[in-house]
């Protein structure tokens, strides 16, 4: 899936703004309902083959929930 086809929630000027366009976590919504999360690697463990773990702020999953009105 090309990141044009997804929904970006966070990181749009909506929070504290010390974000560029592209480099740093974030949180998008796919046009299934699903979502993607852009991180900093994490090796707490080992995830299993075909996922990965990314480690976010507790303020990215705020501004999402804001974004989405939950």
């Amino acid at each position: 899936m090309a990141r044009e086809e997804l929904t970006r929630l966070t990181g749009n000027g909506n929070g504290n703004g010390t974000c560029g366009k592209d480099d740093c976590p974030n949180i998008y919504r796919t046009p299934s309902g699903s979502f993607v999360i852009q991180g900093n690697v994490s090796h707490s463990f080992k995830a299993p083959d075909g996922e990965g773990l990314v480690e976010i702020p507790e303020a990215t999953f705020r501004e999402a929930i804001r974004v989405l009105g939950w």
